[in-house]
């Protein structure tokens, strides 16, 4: 199989952050991952595509995103016809503010921040709006301590602020889901380990030490989803890692991730997809380069 690239960031070791601000005419970097987190914003960007993961979307006039440490990411043409695009990137490494620093109540905001980004993160039009200014204003301040404060402002408001989501399944970009319940941390370990073969309600209630109907109620008030979309979010994002990193076939891959027939597979993950197994694929393999 073709592998994505890794990219070789210019940050340097004596250097807290890499900037760079840019105008362009157009999309052309492919789907690559790198160490260092990445904060990009986009501009004039309508009708472009932005890949994270296993999240796909359509993107607007602006957009913001913060993408942990190799995490597969890109932003494609797509239908763009926007001349002028900027776009501001950040990169900094994944300990550059120190476990230390951020287990500071000051700093809980960050680090909660920080943690999201492993999945990637999306920021809504009014928290970009809102941060715009200090955008602009980091790529005009000499590279320095000042600037180094601007970058934790940033981030500072960004996380604050709420006003932002996950992009990649948890199973997909391999981070651990974490909760502060014993019990639905027990469940989810289970399903993430046995998802693919047939999860019972009545084996996930037992693990909790309560009644199914209990439980059900129990696991949908801590996690906001139900048992089953739950254990079908899990086989999507194993699915689509695997549509990613493998030359298995779908129906392959159907039935490795617990799915009972390809039809029903296809449909469910156009559904939270937005496309077919097959075409996500494709996205894929259209930006990859051989390393």
């Amino acid at each position: 199989m073709e592998k994505i690239i890794t990219e070789i960031t210019p940050l340097e070791k004596k250097d807290c952050f890499y900037l760079v601000d840019r105008n362009k005419e157009s999309f052309t970097y492919p789907i690559h991952k790198h160490e260092e987190i990445e904060l990009n914003f986009v501009e004039n960007c309508s009708g472009a595509r932005r890949i994270v993961g296993d999240s796909i979307e359509i993107l607007g006039q602006y957009d913001l995103a913060l993408i942990g440490s190799n995490l597969e990411h890109t932003w494609e043409q797509n239908v763009c016809q926007e001349q002028k695009v900027r776009e501001i990137t950040i990169q900094f490494e994944p300990d550059l503010f120190g476990d230390t620093l951020l287990s500071k109540s000051q700093m809980k905001s960050i680090q909660q921040l920080l943690e999201n980004s492993k999945n990637g993160i999306a920021f809504g039009i009014a928290a970009i709006m809102r941060i715009y200014t200090r955008l602009d204003e980091i790529t005009k301040t000499q590279p320095g301590f000042y600037r180094v404060i601007k970058l934790l402002e940033i981030l500072y408001e960004l996380s604050i602020d709420n006003d932002y989501r996950k992009l990649a399944s948890s199973s997909f970009a391999n981070v651990q889901v974490s909760t502060e319940s014993r019990r639905v941390r027990k469940v989810e370990e289970y399903i993430d380990t046995n998802f693919k073969q047939e999860v019972r309600l009545q084996t996930l209630a037992d693990l909790a030490g309560m009644t199914a109907s209990a439980f059900s109620r129990f696991f949908k008030l801590r996690t906001g989803k139900t048992v089953q979309e739950y254990i079908i979010d899990v086989r999507i994002g194993h699915a689509a890692r695997e549509l990613v990193d493998s030359s298995m076939s779908i129906a392959e891959i159907c039935i490795d991730c617990g799915f009972n027939n390809i039809s029903n597979f296809n449909r469910i993950f156009k559904k939270k997809k937005g496309c077919s197994p097959s075409l996500f694929r494709d996205n894929y393999f259209k930006k990859k380069v051989i390393v």
